[in-house]
């Protein structure tokens, strides 16, 4: 599962446990991005902190793991540098790989970098909220990409990393939005307290 997770929060979590559940994983491994190629950093944390709000996050469950692969690669992270890393370290197990990641993200996936490479190598689940409408997913993608998507109608949590900044920098409660770990995480270091 991929993801900026800036900050992680209950919305990826349960994301993560219903996909695992829905489609028979044996692990879900968080990946946050390292440097974005279609995020402004301005707004995003330190990719430390990322990474470790998001071990606070899943240490509990005994099916989710957080890799470092984005976090210590050099320059811009790319998805299909990230689905070759976990074939390749995987390869005498022959995995089925799965890349989990949000509707919204899978919209824009004719932008990024060998989107037809990605969709061939691992099998993508394209997450949103019930009532979303997928056939905005297909007219964005294509009928032909569209059939090769595992789609993915999580429960209704409308938790969003944006709105817990913008929380946390006008002060306002952040809990049960996501684990108090992280809220502690974020407080103790400050995070999202100044504008973007």
């Amino acid at each position: 599962m991929g993801g900026t997770f800036n900050p992680i929060h209950y919305g990826h979590l349960l994301c993560a446990e219903q996909a695992r559940c829905k489609f028979g994983m044996d692990e879900v491994v968080f990946v946050p991005s390292g440097h974005p190629p279609h995020k402004k950093n301005s707004d995003i944390a330190p990719t430390e902190h990322r990474y470790l709000m998001t071990v606070l996050a899943i240490y509990t469950n005994p099916f989710f793991s957080v890799s470092r692969a984005e976090v210590d690669r050099r320059g811009k992270s790319y998805s299909i540098d990230t689905i070759r890393h976990f074939l390749e370290i995987n390869k005498s197990r022959n995995p089925e790989l799965y890349f989990i990641t949000g509707s919204d993200a899978v919209m824009e996936i004719l932008t990024w970098r060998s989107h037809d490479e990605i969709m061939d190598l691992a099998t993508v689940i394209a997450a949103s909220r019930p009532g979303y409408d997928f056939n905005r997913l297909k007219e964005a993608v294509g009928p032909a990409r569209f059939r090769k998507l595992k789609l993915l109608q999580a429960s209704a949590l409308a938790i969003s990393s944006t709105d817990i900044r913008e929380r946390v920098r006008s002060g306002r409660p952040i809990k049960y939005l996501l684990p108090e770990s992280v809220e502690q995480y974020i407080r103790k270091h400050g995070l999202y307290t100044n504008p973007a």
